[in-house]
């Protein structure tokens, strides 16, 4: 009895935790969360799930465990590892006041980050060196990289890559043989067969200034182009922001050490 009486009053004179604060929440959803679950948690895209609603206690485990490393999730990751301990609690706590979204309903892009400066490089056959090519099993493609000489030559110098630089990589389907597996070229890599979209980096001078700084990649900017080389609907370059992010001492690229080696 005396232990328990002692447990508490000790509990009793316990400092109380700080109670969330919606507001500063609200503030860091605009600037983090809202490019690709909603400025109200009501999600760009059927691929994002809402998080309107959702129990405050929920999404604090997630982020606690996605900044930790032990849920995986590539865009999550790099975006929970920003967030201190309060603005976790924050976030969770005005996601969990927000009304639940009605069926089908989607939110609008955030403009200064859904929004891609990159333009599809017209000549980049005839004056951009390709510089990797890489299977990709689980999708059963085939994607082969180019660059233009800007890049190139600064990789090659061990610089960081300078604005005016262009990524581009065609993303194909790999043939199928017989058996439904991906056919083998001579040279080890997929054979391709039917061109699916393009994916491209580029960037310039203030690309990036009206990117949040928790996503901004410095000057970089992606985008993802159609068989015709139009921009595909609907992509939000908030996932390659969020993606590329952790990249930083490399250019924000995946594949700067295969640049660096270009033939």
């Amino acid at each position: 009895m005396k232990q328990l009486l002692g447990l508490s009053i000790a509990l009793a004179f316990a400092p109380l935790a700080q109670a969330a604060d919606v507001e500063a929440g609200r503030a860091k959803v605009a600037t983090v969360c809202a490019a690709c679950h909603g400025a109200n948690g009501v999600s760009v895209s059927d691929a994002i799930p809402n998080l309107a609603a959702q129990r405050a206690g929920y999404l604090e485990a997630q982020l606690k465990a996605l900044k930790e490393g032990t849920r995986k999730n590539q865009i999550m990751n790099a975006i929970a590892a920003q967030l201190g301990a309060d603005d976790i609690s924050n976030v969770a706590a005005y996601f969990a006041s927000q009304p639940g979204a009605a069926t089908g309903i989607k939110s609008a892009l955030l403009p200064n980050v859904a929004k891609t400066q990159v333009n599809f490089p017209e000549a980049y056959k005839d004056s951009f060196v390709k510089y990797y090519t890489i299977n990709f099993p689980a999708t059963k493609q085939v994607r082969y990289y180019y660059a233009n000489k800007a890049a190139v030559a600064a990789a090659k110098s061990g610089q960081p890559l300078p604005d005016g630089s262009v990524l581009i990589a065609e993303v194909y389907a790999a043939k199928l043989g017989a058996d439904g597996k991906p056919a083998m070229g001579g040279d080890s890599y997929y054979v391709a067969d039917k061109l699916l979209f393009y994916t491209a980096m580029a960037r310039d001078a203030g690309w990036g200034k009206d990117i949040p700084e928790i996503l901004r990649n410095s000057d970089w900017n992606y985008a993802v182009f159609t068989t015709d080389k139009q921009h595909r609907p609907g992509v939000n370059q908030a996932e390659c922001l969020a993606c590329h992010k952790p990249l930083d001492k490399v250019s924000y690229t995946f594949t700067l050490k295969q640049l660096a080696e270009a033939n």
